[in-house]
This record gives C-alpha cells, sequence and structure tokens, in this order.
C-alpha cells in the first residue's frame, strides 16, 4: 500500500477549510487510515471543525480497544460527531461549524468506508472509475429523484447544500460502503472542489497514469485550480500495489 495526500486553498478563497490525513501503517487497530474532511460555517469555524474532527477520530482510534473496522468507524464517528457539536455551541464563533467526512481502512482486501457530506470517494479498477459514496447534498437528492441531471447537478447554483456534516445535530446518520480492493487498484478520496472542477474520466485518466502518487496528487490539484479553483482542494490517492 502506497498513498500521498496534499490540500490546496484554491484560487477563489482566503482560508483552507479542507483536512486531511492518510497513514499506511496501523492506527490503532486499523491497518492503514485515510480520511478527507471538508469544513463548513465562518472561515474560523469551518477550518476547526475539519481540523477537529480528523484528529480527534486519529487519536480515539489509536486509544479504543475495539477491533472490527466498521464498528470502529461507527463508533468512533459517534464520540467525533458529539465532540463537535458540543464544541460549536461552546463559542459563537463556532456556531453552526461542522464538517464533511469521508475514511477508508482496507483489511485483507477489502475496503471499508464510511462517509457523511458531500466528499467523495472513488475506486479505480482497471479501465473503470465508480463513485463509491453517495453525496449527502440537496442537488444529490434532486438527481435520484430525476429532476436534474447529472451534468445539470456539476453546474447547479445550489450544489454546496449539504444534508447531512459532522458536528451539525446531536445524531449523525454515515452511510457505510465495504469494497473489494484488488492488486493495482487505486483509490482517491477528496473533497469538491477537486469533484466539481474534474469530470470522472478525467480522473481516471490521471489516477491510472504512470506518474508518481506524489505528482498525481499536484497534478489534481494543478488541474482542478486550472479549471477555476472555486473551493479549497483535497485529495488523497491510495495505490494497492
Amino acid at each position: 500500500m502506497k498513498s500521498c495526500g496534499n490540500t490546496d486553498v484554491g484560487r477563489k478563497r482566503n482560508t483552507n477549510q479542507d483536512y486531511l490525513f492518510c497513514s499506511d501503517e496501523p492506527v490503532g487497530a486499523f491497518p492503514n487510515l485515510y480520511v478527507v474532511a471538508d469544513g463548513m460555517g465562518g472561515h474560523k469555524a469551518g477550518d476547526h471543525a475539519s481540523h477537529m474532527a480528523v484528529e480527534r477520530f486519529v487519536q480515539l482510534a489509536d486509544q479504543t480497544k475495539l477491533t472490527n473496522p466498521v464498528t470502529m468507524m461507527r463508533t468512533l464517528l459517534n464520540w467525533v460527531n458529539e465532540e463537535v457539536y458540543q464544541e460549536a455551541k461552546s463559542e459563537e464563533s463556532y456556531y453552526g461549524m461542522g464538517t464533511t467526512f469521508v475514511a477508508i481502512t482496507i483489511v485483507n482486501g477489502k475496503g471499508y468506508v464510511v462517509n457523511v457530506g458531500d466528499s467523495r470517494l472513488y475506486h479505480i479498477h482497471k479501465d473503470s472509475i465508480r463513485q463509491v459514496t453517495f453525496d449527502h447534498s440537496l442537488v444529490e437528492e434532486l438527481v435520484r429523484s430525476g429532476e436534474l441531471s447529472p451534468s445539470e447537478a456539476r453546474r447547479h447554483p445550489r450544489k454546496n447544500i449539504i444534508t447531512r456534516a459532522v458536528g451539525v445535530e446531536e445524531d449523525i446518520l454515515p452511510d457505510f460502503f465495504e469494497i473489494e480492493v484488488e492488486a493495482g487498484d487505486r483509490i482517491l478520496l477528496c473533497s469538491d472542489g477537486l469533484s466539481n472542477m474534474i469530470e470522472d474520466e478525467e480522473l481516471k485518466d490521471i489516477i491510472s497514469s504512470d506518474r508518481d502518487i506524489d505528482e498525481m496528487v499536484r497534478y489534481l490539484i494543478d488541474k482542478a485550480n486550472y479549471y477555476g479553483g472555486y473551493d479549497n482542494i483535497a485529495a488523497v490517492v491510495i495505490m494497492n500495489e
């Protein structure tokens, strides 16, 4: 397993509210762990929410005695949600803050994924790319109901309105997914600052290329900025060698 991740403020924002974590080494009972979070709220609140959610998730993973990956993800994210929710009520400048959260751990050829919000996880297998996660967003609900096409959704002015986030309510409802991860497969975790800028087929071509993994991540970010860079950008690429 080999990974690389990076974030960028983009071309239109003054602060970076995206945050990530990637480790090819064990984190508690997770044999590896990769996370992307995209904060929301005021500039101070969004930055704080994403940092806090990711860092506390990693800290709690190191401390817990749980071992089942799905149980760990569910339990830890519930704890993190409660902490971020309470933090949001502790100071006026944090009021209303929250964050998206997408994470994966890969165990014996299976990827265990948790997602809240509209940060995404893609699975690149041979010549195909598949978006594993579903966006928890107003626009995605319109797509699922048939009121919008995927191409219309990409340019919709209300695309940034999400319907679920960590820390916004007392209870959280994450999605969980399990995928088969074979040798040669590649995985992308990203914030919407990347997925809104680059079409899936181009993402596939970049991630399937022979570039070094650090160059690949840099190229993804450069491309998102080239197409406008309207939001913060976060990307984690994982190669299952």
